[in-house]
């Protein structure tokens, strides 16, 4: 199938476009993924622990939090699965409380604003699909930290490195199922091609709603979000907000490139501004003259701010450096308007100050 290449003039691709295929692999396989149905999770943990094992990811908490029976929180950079438990109160009387229970995990963005701000390429597009932190290239700057939409790469104390799920990436290369689908007793956590897991998804959720469970909602399924879509995506049965979910994802970097328009914008407005001189690289500019030399319109953006005071006040181009006018009093009369010169007072010799004799010609120096 031929895919259309990505639009990088708006810096955001059509949605539904293969990343894989966008990142340079020609040929590549399937996108795989994730299909979480938290509608038959029971809060095991079986996938926090099979996905420890098999990464060799350090323990990062045994005590319980005291919210419900969580001992992690939330997903970090040494907790790649959490499984999460939500007890909400019964709304009718003489009804049992009502738990949602939901294993969270890396949505490996369609548009993954960690992949853009990323300054080594440590974070790649791997050929399914997926997302992947390089370690050995990583330098712990945590761009990426801030850059995610869900919160869940994150840096570890012990090594400085990002890291997050990589969904298995040479488990599922060798043809292996990745460890916490493996270990799911109640398949909750369901794995393969991506396209089949949305259809799937979607006769789950017709199933649910013919159960009567009107609730149930896909989150992250659709191309045409702010994300792309993701790689992993859930099936809820409350709103996105109840699991700790954003309710409307949208990829961080997408605005990237009118900040910087606006951020030039205000530069500039700030340099046309009083108060400031600025020496324009190939355009000399004096806010308080009525000069303006016009050089190369390229070097012309390059600005270079120069303080304000008698050292920071661009020369004028006929004089030399160092050179000082003697200071001179010019008044204008009226009628005639000729100007008449008024020498100024001489000042007592004294110690380091050479006397100009009269009529040699030259200007007092000031000492200087």
């Amino acid at each position: 199938m031929d895919i259309p290449p990505a639009d990088l003039s708006t810096g955001r691709a059509e949605p539904g476009l293969d990343p894989a295929a966008r990142a340079g692999h020609s040929g590549h396989p399937p996108r795989l993924g994730f299909f979480t149905d938290t509608s038959v999770c029971i809060g095991c943990k079986a996938c926090e622990v099979a996905c420890k094992e098999w990464n060799a990811v350090p323990e990062d908490g045994l005590l319980l939090t005291g919210m419900s029976y969580d001992n992690t929180q939330g997903l970090g950079a040494s907790t790649w699965r959490h499984v999460a438990f939500i007890e909400q109160p019964p709304a009718d009387e003489g009804r049992d409380i009502r738990w949602l229970m939901s294993s969270d995990v890396c949505k490996h963005c369609t548009e993954a604003a960690c992949l853009d701000v990323c300054p080594t390429g440590a974070l790649m597009r791997t050929e399914f699909g997926t997302v992947v932190v390089q370690d050995d290239v990583c330098n712990g700057c945590g761009y990426c930290v801030s850059a995610c939409a869900f919160g869940v790469i994150a840096r570890r104390e012990s090594d400085g490195g990002a890291h997050k799920c990589t969904l298995c990436y040479d488990p599922i290369g060798d043809g292996l199922t990745p460890a916490c689908a493996k270990a799911c007793p109640t398949e909750s956590i369901q794995f393969g091609p991506l396209d089949e897991l949305r259809e799937r998804a979607q006769q789950r959720v017709a199933e649910l709603h013919d159960a009567g469970r009107p609730e149930a909602q896909l989150y992250g399924a659709d191309p045409g979000d702010g994300i792309g879509g993701a790689g992993a995506f859930f099936l809820l049965l409350d709103q996105p907000e109840v699991y700790g979910l954003p309710p409307d994802p949208v990829v961080t970097t997408r605005d990237l490139a009118r900040m910087w328009r606006n951020a030039a914008l205000a530069a500039g407005m700030k340099a046309g501004g009083g108060g400031r001189r600025y020496i324009h690289i190939g355009a000399a500019v004096r806010h308080r003259g009525a000069r303006l030399a016009r050089g190369s319109p390229r070097d012309a953006v390059r600005v270079r701010r120069i303080r304000g005071g008698r050292r920071g006040r661009p020369q004028h181009a006929s004089r030399p450096p160092g050179a000082r006018r003697a200071g001179r009093q010019v008044r204008r009369t009226g009628g005639c308007g000729r100007a008449h010169r008024q020498e100024p007072a001489a000042a007592p010799p004294g110690p380091g100050r050479r006397t100009v004799p009269e009529g040699a010609g030259g200007h007092d120096d000031g000492g200087r």
